[in-house]
């Protein structure tokens, strides 16, 4: 990387769109400067990093600095989750930013915003988009204004709502946004707009109305994730509920998105489509469809689950513990570890011998149970045992389980395949931790409706139960293990 290539200035890193365009703009070679609140909100992203100014877009003279030597910036931010009037923050941000990247002598700003007909009554939200992006323009940089409506992928807010609502609610009483007119864009798509903004030879400020090649409601994007889930659900839609009622509502089944989903369902009333498609002249990118958007956002949750250090997940998700688990996107998390005095290969042993005729370390009696009502149910019971008793791989069956990623000495993912209300993973690491091993057990389950809720949160005393006891005994037989080899034995702390 050449020291003296442009360095991109990066707003809202530790957001949604932010934090997945980081490693995609660190991929380019980019040298990439981030303005934080909070530099250890990073995490591991800080290592992509050339540099972190820590600042916040309200104080500008905390903006000087993160602006010197900036060739393009990317403004990735809004307040929507302030306690106080976010309109009149975005303003203030907004301004500053101006002002300070007029002074830095900035050349481009890429900025993402809301689709919305200025004329159409715009909500407060999409009036604040709007606005934002007017204000930048001001600076006398050239703005590369983006528009875009709801954003199919996992972690974005309004996708989060709408899956959330259909995850709970087998039948929803729908006011009549559900029936607005969207233009839904995959995560995959925005980024590749804003990647490709970098490359755009436009000298003026112009904004870009993005999306993909579906038009359609709220209530089809509701009903095409319930088609992908496997779920039955029915819309009835009346006239009678509010925004206001919508809000209150939307607060009682979502009640985690409640304080931004209140803010940003008023928004929901103004159609968001796309009226001018120069983006699709004028950027080397082919938005997909509503299904492919929706499959890719549950594939790519599935490859962020394989890459979860839960350890690390659960230290950035600080504030989110909770009776039943952490909620990871639509997945529930249960996570413990415990420490044992022996090295990293002899805590690693019993775990990877679990299940067939060996058993489960504890309560095998229930276990066993569980395989019989799972073959009762048509399901494939615990008859199955093990293809070795020793050693394991990739595919391999554990009772009714599969493995799904194996490494030795280190980690055993087991994917179920019992008859369950959702998809359900069992995992196992180990790593040195002083002079011995941590051991880590995590449950993972992915509900689907609202029956997948009630028997996780049900059977949640019981494994808790369960799970403790498993990593208990898996510690004994770990210290048995090596006393048997004859090397030194401690006891367990």
């Amino acid at each position: 990387m050449s020291k003296d290539s442009p360095t991109i200035l990066l707003t809202g890193a530790t957001g949604y769109v932010g934090g997945r365009l980081l490693p995609l703009l660190e991929a380019r070679g980019e040298r990439i400067r981030c303005l934080v609140r909070q530099p250890r909100n990073l995490g591991d992203e800080a290592q992509l990093v050339e540099e972190v100014v820590q600042g916040d877009v309200l104080d500008i003279e905390s903006l000087h600095k993160a602006l010197e030597g900036i060739d393009t910036a990317y403004y990735l931010v809004h307040s929507m989750g302030s306690r106080g009037s976010f309109e009149n923050q975005d303003r203030i941000a907004a301004r500053n930013f101006a002002t300070a990247a007029r002074e830095a002598g900035i050349r481009r700003i890429i900025y993402l915003g809301g689709l919305g007909d200025d004329d159409d009554q715009l909500s407060a939200h999409l009036r604040s988009r709007h606005e934002v992006g007017a204000i930048l323009r001001e600076s006398g940089c050239t703005v590369v204004e983006f528009r875009a409506s709801i954003v199919i992928g996992s972690g974005s807010l309004s996708f989060e709502l709408v899956r959330a609502l259909v995850q709970r609610l087998p039948v929803m009483i729908c006011p009549k946004w559900v029936g607005v007119q969207t233009q839904p864009i995959a995560i995959e798509d925005l980024l590749a707009y804003l990647v490709a903004a970098l490359d755009w030879d436009g000298t003026e400020s112009k904004i870009f109305e993005i999306g993909g090649p579906d038009q359609v409601s709220y209530g089809d994007i509701m009903r095409e994730w319930a088609k992908q889930r496997g779920l039955r659900r029915w819309l009835i839609s009346v006239p009678v509920l509010t925004p206001r009622l919508s809000s209150l509502w939307l607060g009682l089944v979502t009640p985690v998105y409640a304080r931004v989903g209140r803010k940003l369902v008023d928004s929901l009333r103004n159609p968001t489509v796309v009226k001018d498609s120069t983006a699709l002249k004028e950027f080397p990118v082919k938005p997909r469809g509503l299904t492919e958007a929706i499959q890719r956002a549950l594939i790519n949750e599935d490859q962020e689950l394989t890459q979860t250090r839960w350890s690390d997940a659960l230290s950035a998700a600080r504030g989110l513990r909770n009776w039943g688990g952490v909620r990871f996107g639509s997945r529930i998390v249960d996570t413990r570890a415990i420490h044992a005095d022996v090295p990293c290969d002899f805590a690693f042993a019993p775990i990877r011998r679990i299940g067939g005729q060996r058993g489960w370390y504890f309560a095998d009696f229930l276990w066993t149970l569980r395989g019989w009502i799972d073959l009762v149910c048509g399901g494939v019971g615990i008859r199955r045992g093990r293809r070795d008793p020793e050693n394991l791989r990739v595919g391999d069956v554990v009772d009714w389980w599969r493995v799904e990623e194996y490494e030795p000495n280190l980690k055993l993912r087991l994917l179920a395949e019992m008859k369950v209300p959702g998809r359900a993973w069992l995992e196992f690491e180990v790593e040195p931790e002083g002079d011995g091993s941590s051991i880590r057990q995590t449950a993972i389950f992915d509900p689907v409706g609202l029956w997948g809720l009630v028997y996780w949160y049900s059977l949640y005393p019981l494994h808790v139960i369960i799970f403790r006891g498993m990593l208990h005994r898996i510690v004994k037989a770990a210290q048995r293990e090596q006393q048997n080899s004859g090397s030194p034995h401690r006891v367990a702390s």
